[in-house]
């Protein structure tokens, strides 16, 4: 009898253990559904469920409860990214099939990476609010690292198709084995079988890349004559119970991946504009579009050397996949260089690209007015879209399209679940559904750069402060000040520095000090130097000491120099230049 009172009182105290409660109290919650605000709101989480929700002065909050005081903040769903590339990493060696770098880095050495970098990935989709990515297009290496994070908290809930299923596949991906993006189709036998192949890494829907030209054939003719293909590849998923996503950017393969079954378009239709036949087929047949508006600016302002990046991409993003971008600017291949920049600002170029964005902005009103399901997605991972920092761009596009500020956040929620059907698991703020949630301190339906003013991210039930959910290395806070500097961005290389920074001449002389004072020093270089560009030679990271040797271009002048960087609180404390 003992025993048993023991265990049974053991059974209570891990039960009550384990029932964990958080109140968020007096907040404005986002109705994504009914697109309505309500204020003055008390959720209740229990474990990792929203168990209720009423006004505030109807719940009593019991002593010792978990409490967040949500006045004057915004509780909206946690957002989704519906179509990311872990396999891709953003910089400039990532797609050897667009530009080939292999010389200055071994492609092998980009995927080592990739892999070894997914979890860091991760933390910096969730730190900008992202509590759901979708890979449509991976590996089966990285299909058995989602698996890892499956439990985790600390990182996003990662849905993902295996390697794309393509009739084109371009030879610098070819015998990669377990770390190929693509699997190259011939037949119909071969659809099926690689559908049937993915089967036991469990993806969570299968992916086809749609390339029509390769064959030299028209396009609508090219299309047709791979069509068999497609269908059999949908219909062996289909009867997998796996959803479909197709890349198909032209209105005949994306009409013709419709008409067949596809459940899920990947990108917007790019070579003309779209007719209301095609909208009642989207509609019809339920279809959801994630536009990725951004990403062909990516690689061409890459290529032209005309990227811009904001205070948020520079503070957000990898510092390191994000300083390769201007790589091109002191690469020793300058054939080769030259010729993209050229090739990317020439007329025909302009005017190619300024046609296609006008075009693809131009679909996505026409789809968004006329009701279509809008998932969104950045494509990040590609040359220039860069993971989870290239997020807020995206839906600054989408508002520039037309689609208003409900319209994005609800394409940004809701939507997204709804493309895997778990829309009764998570994507709004409801009772019995997933708390993935955020806590803001503006509301982004009065401005969708508010997005990022993030207070708390809630995962999985766990309360998260996104300045603490990854902290920048002395490496990390040294790149990102260097690439500030490289793109004249005065406000995102101080923000690197301390309030009483010292900036010295090796090895005693105070040249200055105080960020006042740094401010009006480089202000007058950023405005006044043509051609400044600072090339990161090597690095020594030592403690909270990082040593940088530069070559530095100020105008017609090299300067070979060694930058010191003491670092005291997570700022850069104290600077030595020697030169």
């Amino acid at each position: 009898m003992t025993i048993r009172i023991c265990i049974t009182v053991l059974s209570l105290i891990s039960f009550f253990s384990a029932f964990s409660q958080t109140y968020i109290t007096n907040v404005t919650i986002a109705d994504v559904e009914k697109q309505k605000l309500s204020p003055n709101q008390t959720v209740v989480i229990t474990n990792d469920l929203i168990s209720n929700i009423q006004i505030s002065k109807k719940i009593k909050v019991p002593e010792n409860a978990s409490v967040i005081d949500g006045s004057g903040k915004f509780l909206f769903p946690g957002l989704t990214d519906a179509h990311i590339h872990f396999f891709q990493n953003g910089g400039l060696y990532t797609r050897p099939d667009v530009i080939d770098l292999r010389k200055e880095r071994p492609y092998h050495k980009e995927i080592d990476y990739a892999l070894q970098n997914m979890e860091n990935v991760m933390y910096r989709y969730l730190q900008n609010g992202i509590t759901n990515v979708i890979d449509v297009g991976a590996t089966y290496n990285f299909l058995g690292q989602r698996d890892e994070y499956k439990d985790n908290a600390n990182t996003p809930s990662v849905y993902m198709t295996g390697p794309l299923l393509t009739t084109f596949e371009p030879p610098v991906y070819k015998d990669l084995e377990n770390n190929a993006p693509f699997s190259l189709v011939k037949t119909i036998e071969d659809g099926v079988k690689m559908v049937q192949e993915q089967l036991p890494y469990k993806p969570d829907f299968i992916k086809i890349w749609y390339i029509v030209g390769a064959d030299e054939l028209p396009t609508e003719e090219s299309a047709r004559k791979s069509l068999p293909i497609i269908k059999a590849i949908i219909e062996e998923a289909h009867k997998n119970n796996l959803k479909v996503a197709i890349h198909a950017t032209q209105r005949i393969t994306a009409q013709l991946a419709v008409e067949n079954g596809c459940d899920f378009l990947v990108h917007s239709v790019e070579d003309e504009i779209i007719k209301d036949d095609f909208v009642q087929l989207m509609k019809k047949t339920k279809t959801i579009l994630c536009p990725t508006l951004t990403v062909h600016n990516g690689y061409n302002n890459t290529f032209s050397q005309n990227e811009e990046m904001s205070n948020h991409e520079l503070l957000k993003a990898n510092p390191y996949q994000l300083g390769t971008l201007l790589d091109l600017k002191h690469l020793s291949d300058t054939l080769l260089v030259n010729n993209y920049k050229n090739g990317s600002n020439s007329k025909a170029n302009v005017d190619r690209m300024n046609k296609l964005n006008s075009t693809t902005m131009t679909n996505l009103k026409i789809l968004s007015d006329a009701g279509v399901l809008i998932a969104t997605g950045t494509d990040a991972g590609n040359i220039g879209t860069l993971h989870a920092s290239s997020y807020l761009a995206e839906l600054q596009a989408m508002h520039k399209s037309g689609m208003s500020n409900w319209q994005i956040i609800t394409a940004s929620t809701i939507n997204g679940a709804k493309i895997l059907n778990k829309e009764n698991e998570f994507g709004t703020v409801s009772i019995g559904k997933k708390a993935n949630l955020i806590i803001l301190d503006a509301n982004p339906i009065d401005d969708i750069e508010n997005i990022t003013k993030i207070n708390l991210i809630i995962n999985k039930g766990i309360v998260f402060n996104p300045h603490e959910l990854r902290k920048d290395t002395p490496g990390d806070l040294a790149q990102r000040q260097l690439n500030a500097y490289n793109f004249r961005n005065l406000d995102a290389f101080l923000e690197a520095y301390a309030e009483d920074v010292e900036v010295y001449s090796y090895p005693d002389k105070l040249l200055y000090k105080g960020k006042d004072t740094m401010r009006k020093q480089y202000a007058k270089m950023f405005k006044d130097t043509p051609n400044l560009h600072c090339e990161l030679k090597e690095r020594i990271v030592q403690g909270n000491i990082v040593i940088d040797k530069e070559r530095v271009q100020l105008g017609d002048r090299i300067i070979e120099a060694v930058a010191i960087y003491h670092i005291k609180n997570s700022k850069i404390k104290k600077v030595y230049f020697i030169q």
